[in-house]
């Protein structure tokens, strides 16, 4: 593994082009080469016109170029770790071999059960942070996982108007004000206590429940880190409009200016407000603790856009503190889900506890039981 090392990190308006801090090397990238780069999840709207015409590309590198979060970098696989495969843009699972060149895109994560990684200041050689294609450095691994896949940058891709990045190629744009207050659609916010606490799962079969009740459903994930599974997952579940924050052009919402991430997460609810939606699921990522949840629970425009909550917890205790955390920001919980469910013990003692329904996963998909929560 890479030994640690800190990050410098410097600001660029979103979505704006950028320049390098100092004349770097340009070289011309060869199409065929572009072509054959083995494209990540968090670049398919990039790789979309790249299939359109690869040509006019270019490769940036020297000491001159400091990467930042959503700069896209052709990299090159050193070492194979934890993320033997990346995802493609269709979500194929493509199996990684040392000496492929992959195009990832930079961007910090935050993942408790498995790595904490930054952008780092320059192009060393880093990690594969993520199977979506995110490219950071690690300072921090779960003890039960294995070591990250090495990538060793080869340049920062650029076009005539500069560096490339996945705000650039989005086909969505922050800077919404939310759906519009009379007559939008219900909202339903699903958090949980953790990474892993059963949000995803809470989500999809929570929008299979609300379909086959005959409602329309749209779905988004406002906070995370990139991956196709969770969007994918919506759709499979019934969800007629689907949008996360790659949409936006952001590949993890880590570290994120809380004014950044208040605006994905408005924009996100006022383009999924399409005519004739009935009900918004919205995912928010990792726990009520995790920084950029902590700061959005706390602001109140998301207690004014969400209508009521759906907890997905792993455990007794933690369904009780989520929810008291909740109700401290106003916001109505009409039900306790997710991993805690699976265990009749620990729904038992959750159910003696609370005054909220605790409703088993699973049991979210009867159009009854999910119409019975609004």
């Amino acid at each position: 593994m890479l030994p640690v090392a800190t990050a410098q990190h410097g600001t660029t308006a979103p979505g704006a082009v950028r320049e390098v801090d100092a004349l770097p090397r340009r070289d011309d990238l060869d199409p065929v080469r572009l072509n054959r780069a083995k494209k990540a999840y968090t670049t398919r709207h990039l790789a979309a016109r790249i299939d359109d015409d690869p040509s006019g590309y270019a490769l940036l590198s020297g000491p001159g170029v400091v990467p930042q979060p959503g700069d896209v970098v052709l990299a090159r696989v050193d070492e194979i770790g934890l993320h033997a495969k990346l995802e493609s843009p269709v979500s194929r699972r493509q199996t990684l071999f040392p000496g492929d060149e992959v195009l990832i895109a930079y961007g910090h994560r935050y993942a408790p059960d498995q790595f904490e990684a930054e952008v780092p200041g320059d192009l060393r050689p880093l990690h594969l942070v993520a199977a979506g294609g995110l490219a950071g450095f690690v300072t921090a691994k779960h003890d039960d996982v294995d070591d990250p896949t090495v990538v060793r940058p080869v340049g920062l891709l650029a076009d005539a108007e500069g560096i490339v990045t996945l705000q650039r190629s989005a086909p969505r744009r922050t800077g919404g004000r939310g759906p519009a207050t009379g007559g939008r659609p219900r909202v339903i916010g699903v958090l949980g206590t953790s990474m892993n606490a059963g949000k995803s799962t809470t989500v999809n079969f929570l929008i299979r429940g609300l379909a086959q009740s005959g409602l329309r459903v749209s779905a988004g994930k406002a906070t995370g880190t990139g991956a196709g599974s969770d969007p994918h997952g919506f759709l499979d579940a019934g969800a007629a409009e689907v949008l996360d924050f790659t949409d936006f052009g952001y590949a993890t919402t880590f570290r994120l200016d809380h004014d950044q991430v208040r605006s994905i997460f408005v924009s996100l609810l006022e383009e999924l407000s399409v005519p004739g939606t009935d009900v918004i699921v919205v995912e928010i990522a990792d726990g009520l603790y995790q920084g950029e949840t902590k700061r959005l629970l706390a602001d109140p425009v998301f207690a004014r856009h969400v209508d009521q909550v759906v907890f997905a917890s792993s455990g007794a205790l933690g369904a009780v503190a989520g929810v008291e955390v909740l109700r401290s920001h106003e916001l109505h919980v009409s039900a306790v889900s997710g991993v805690v469910t699976s265990a009749p013990l620990a729904v038992r003692e959750t159910r003696e506890v609370l005054d909220v329904p605790v409703v088993n996963t699973y049991e979210l998909a009867d159009p009854d039981v999910a119409r019975a929560l609004l």
